[in-house]
């Protein structure tokens, strides 16, 4: 049967689902501590009340709305209200603060503002003076201020009712593949974010390519608790609407061990922070356990880790191996993976370099991780590492109709149908960062003799030290991080003669270790200070520094008062490190390592 919408449009797209699924299930978030599902036809019901409701209030094609909220379905159908009306969705970081949030509202130009409720409102009435563009704001949930220009969404739907549905569909027909649907923001972790403009061509063909790497059933649930303003889960909220999959929104990142349990999903994906903490948790209650459980814990293990050499390397696994798998599974894997719901066939990692001692692991319990690698700039993903053919410690291959090189100095270079279409208003950054046609990533790699791609580093976080050696200070952080008691590494060294780490403390797992060997401490700060906390890290460090050459060996490291947040500076939305705040912040720290 012949599809009534265009299929090359995320709009197109989601209609034609529409007409095949209808009253099916599509999202489903809490609603008084009870799941509540929205159907496909009631969605677009939203959708089309939404979208002529901002028509009305003067919404232009390529018109830009910025939204300032959690994930939840309101989320959803503004955004596929916006692009329905042939405007340009703009995300914000629910956890922003006023002045960042200003940023990209008065940077992108944005005449309309959507917000959550009365904390992201009180954001933008804070800097609303400065943003001459902006003129109404409109507010999911809550009751509205006295302020002119604020309306509640509900208002703005009541609006769309009263409009002509023709010029809905009108509309809709009107876009073209190469018009923008997103202007996402980069996390800004060397200075202002810039604007990635992206378009309906590069979001369809990242929704197609990925189902290449996951097969979903139309009864599959996955669990969204990445921020939709991440592009990684944004990629991935519409692949699964692709697939017409049903979406469930987790309550919160803290809730999403509970939501595991109560939704099952049988996808999800996230960053590698909360693959490492799930992995050092699970090693936590392992060794809290008797020694019995150690040992069966470290032989399944063992057991898991061999099958999966040899299956990713094509090679038959042997009967006796098989069997003591089966038993693995049954009296460990099958325990761990009922934590994550137990009915989940794909996980995805992505956003960060995760470490390769990880993806193993998960590889050897019956849940091998979808490990994307990527940057808003390509829509997301731009080499994937799944099965069947992956390779430890690579992020796999590029996707069918994307292509990826090395340059000279070893940046890695992408082509293909995903690239942006420049930084918004931000030419010259945009001539920088392509090279005849290929993006320069940043990023330096390597791609072997079967053409699976290996990141190194960022190009501007190299390290070149006093003797001329060059070092990688991501690969280096990664298996530190592994010990389930550090929670942050930061690796220092450029133009120095040797290499120096400055580390915080995974709390809860240190605060359990003192209880059980009698350290007490009046409050976290003396307890980072602890010489047995030290001498508890010292000995890990040593363990590491065994598995590195000698010139990539940490001599020195401090342990921080606090761990790194957002809201203290150190961390962007997406949990990744500003090196430049830290080394400015902790400098006279860093100096006391090196006189």
């Amino acid at each position: 049967m012949a599809e009534r919408w265009s299929e090359a449009t995320v709009p197109g797209m989601f209609f034609n689902r529409v007409e095949r699924f209808g009253d099916r299930a599509m999202l489903v978030g809490k609603e008084n501590g009870r799941w509540a599902s929205s159907s496909w036809n009631q969605v677009a019901q939203a959708v089309r009340e939404t979208s002529l409701g901002l028509m009305a209030l003067g919404l232009a094609p390529n018109g830009t709305v910025t939204v300032l909220s959690q994930n939840r379905k309101e989320w959803t159908c503004c955004d596929l209200a916006i692009m329905s009306a042939r405007g340009v969705t703009v995300p914000i970081y629910a956890s922003n603060i006023p002045k960042d949030c200003a940023y990209i509202v008065g940077h992108s130009e944005s005449r309309f503002c959507i917000v959550e409720n009365g904390h992201q409102l009180a954001k933008v009435l804070e800097t609303w003076d400065g943003l001459p563009a902006l003129e109404k704001v409109l507010l999911i949930e809550g009751e509205k201020p006295g302020r002119p220009g604020v309306m509640t969404l509900s208002e703005v739907r009541e609006e769309g009712r009263r409009q002509d549905p023709a010029v809905f569909e009108e509309r809709v027909r009107a876009i073209d593949p190469e018009d923008l649907y997103t202007i996402s923001y980069t996390s800004g972790t060397t200075g202002p974010p810039k604007g990635v403009m992206l378009t309906h061509r590069s979001m369809r063909y990242i929704n197609r390519a990925i189902l290449n790497y996951v097969q979903f059933s139309t009864d599959d649930v996955t669990l969204c608790f990445l921020p939709l303003a991440h592009m990684m889960e944004r990629f991935i909220h519409y692949s699964s609407m692709h697939a017409g999959v049903t979406i469930h929104f987790a309550e919160s990142i803290e809730k999403v061990p509970e939501n595991l349990l109560e939704v099952r999903p049988h996808a999800f994906f996230s960053v590698p922070r909360l693959f490492e903490k799930v992995y050092a948790a699970i090693l936590s209650n392992v060794e809290a356990g008797p020694p019995r459980k150690k040992r069966i814990f470290g032989w399944a293990r063992r057991v898991g880790e061999r099958c999966a050499d040899l299956e990713i390397a094509g090679k038959p696994v042997p009967p006796l191996l098989v069997l003591q798998r089966r038993a693995a599974d049954r009296l460990v894997f099958k325990k761990i993976r009922a934590r994550l719901g137990g009915r989940v066939r794909y996980i995805g990692s992505g956003g960060a370099p995760i470490s390769p001692e990880i993806v193993k692991f998960f590889h050897a319990i019956g849940l091998p991780p979808l490990e994307a690698y990527g940057l808003t700039e390509t829509s997301a993903p731009a080499t994937v590492n799944a099965r069947p053919t992956l390779k430890f410690g690579t992020v796999g291959k590029p996707m069918p109709g994307c292509e990826v090189k090395i340059a000279p100095d070893g940046e890695v270079l992408i082509r293909g149908d995903n690239l942006f279409s420049g930084y918004f208003k931000r030419p010259e950054d945009t001539g920088k960062a392509m090279d005849g046609g290929w993006f320069c990533s940043g990023d330096i790699g390597e791609l072997d003799a079967d053409g699976f791609l290996r990141i190194t580093d960022r190009k501007k976080d190299l390290i070149i030290t006093a003797a001329g050696k060059n070092i990688a200070p991501q690969n280096i952080e990664n298996l530190v991080k592994t010990d389930r008691y550090l929670s942050q590494v930061v690796v220092i060294g450029d133009r120095r003669a040797y290499l120096t780490a400055l580390l915080t403390l995974n709390l809860p797992e240190v605060r359990r270790w003192a209880q059980e060997n009698g350290v007490a401490a009046a409050c976290d700060e003396a307890l980072a200070a602890d010489p047995k906390v030290l001498a508890l890290v010292q000995k890990s460090i040593d363990a590491k520094n065994r598995e590195l050459t000698r010139f990539e060996q940490i001599k020195k490291f401090r342990i921080l008062p606090a761990d790194f947040s957002q809201e203290t500076g150190e961390l962007t939305p997406t949990m990744k490190v500003k090196r430049n705040v830290v080394n400015k912040k902790y400098a006279g720290v860093i100096e006391a390592m090196y006189t």
